[in-house]
């Protein structure tokens, strides 16, 4: 059952993706020059989207993968280029829209069926491989890892994912943002504990069958985001 907390946050970062930020988000997602503090997220995204595919098996012919919160399809995109059949969902129909309009084909076997939806929809099917990237940073620690026991049950092999490590720079960031007038707020990612976060997923019955695997972070700039795998 899917906590208040977490519906609430769902429906904030919605509202922000879908209109506050969409076309930011479009440029930063693409080859258009963008600025300094910018150029840095952007090029953090990119390493993590490439440490995530990493850890996926290099053919990926047969598997079937869900992108939890796809965004503009990027790294969808390069699974279907490896084989992979990807069903990718995000919260926001402007940014799954785009996603669609910027599609290229993809040779082989691989392709991916964007949708619109919640990535714990039972309705999305099983799946070998779960990728979660910068999708569970906007929420609380308890939240994240109910999210990963409600996919848990539907994927086979593992599931990579990303959260947002508890820093001195994440913790100022994060105080600074509750000063802006409320309807000048993004939804404020949530630093988490990387102890913490471990212990919660070994408490979580619904998980006890995984094992945490490799953990490793990005900085680049005013991104920080930390990768944790979780295999069967």
């Amino acid at each position: 059952m899917q906590s208040a907390t977490y519906t609430n946050r769902r429906q904030q970062v919605e509202t922000y993706f879908d209109r506050t930020a969409a076309e930011a988000w479009a440029r930063l997602t693409s080859d258009a020059p963008v600025s300094g503090i910018r150029a840095t997220v952007r090029a953090g995204r990119d390493r993590m989207r490439r440490l995530l595919l990493n850890w996926l098996p290099e053919d990926l012919a047969g598997r079937r993968i869900l992108d939890a919160g796809c965004g503009t399809g990027a790294l969808a995109v390069e699974a279907a280029r490896r084989g992979a059949e990807v069903v990718a969902i995000d919260l926001s129909p402007t940014l799954v829209d785009l996603a669609r309009e910027r599609l290229p084909d993809v040779p082989g076997p691989g392709r991916v069926d964007f949708r619109v939806g919640d990535m714990l929809d039972p309705a999305l099917g099983r799946f070998d491989h779960v990728v979660a990237m910068d999708s569970l940073i906007h929420y609380r620690a308890d939240d994240a890892v109910r999210v990963l026991a409600g996919l848990a049950p539907r994927t086979s092999t593992s599931m990579v994912f990303t959260f947002a490590p508890r820093t001195a720079l994440l913790t100022v960031m994060h105080t600074a943002g509750k000063l802006f007038p409320r309807q000048d707020r993004s939804p404020s990612i949530q630093p988490v504990s990387h102890r913490g976060l471990v212990a919660a997923v070994r408490r979580e019955d619904a998980l006890s069958d995984l094992t945490v695997g490799r953990g490793e972070r990005v900085d680049s700039g005013f991104y920080i985001s930390q990768a944790m795998e979780l295999t069967r």
